[in-house]
């Protein structure tokens, strides 16, 4: 299948921006878009400590049909959830410095897998060898305790 991925970006960004009230809606939203997206989509999650990134990531993997505990890999760097016809992966980069460090442990592995999806949190540290492909989406936390917005940055 031959897809358009700054098509779908152009289509994405004239539904966004997103706003939701709570972590089911904040799911709800990531299950819609990742429903859209093909194997091989890196998706670099944008936002503050508490923005709501794993959220995303856990409904984003409900989509796939990943029924297991979605959790930040800040520790582990990585964790892999493999479903019938892929894997997803979520990388928190959160204490890794720079792309260096990054390519040190294997990220490129990563981010140029053509049967997985891979979710990026803390992206800026690796901004530099990130895939030209990757949609760059902006979780920010507004005025509620629940309340984001989910926006397309970079396009």
């Amino acid at each position: 299948m031959n897809f358009d991925m700054h098509g779908f970006a152009a289509i994405l960004a004239q539904r966004l921006p997103i706003r939701s009230d709570s972590p089911e809606g904040t799911e709800a939203a990531a299950a819609a878009i990742a429903r859209q997206l093909p194997p091989g989509t890196v998706i670099a999650l944008h936002g503050t400590l508490g923005a709501g990134k794993t959220v995303f990531a856990r409904g984003f993997a409900r989509a796939l049909g990943i029924v297991e505990p979605v959790s930040s890999p800040t520790f582990t760097l990585v964790q892999e959830y493999p479903f019938p016809g892929g894997v997803l992966y979520h990388l928190d980069l959160y204490r890794i410095d720079n792309s260096t460090n990054a390519l040190a442990f294997g990220v490129d592995e990563y981010l140029y897998d053509k049967r997985a999806y891979t979710l990026v949190e803390w992206p800026e540290r690796i901004m530099d060898i990130l895939p030209p492909h990757t949609l760059h989406l902006l979780l920010r936390p507004l005025q509620g305790q629940n309340q984001r917005e989910l926006s397309l940055a970079g396009f």
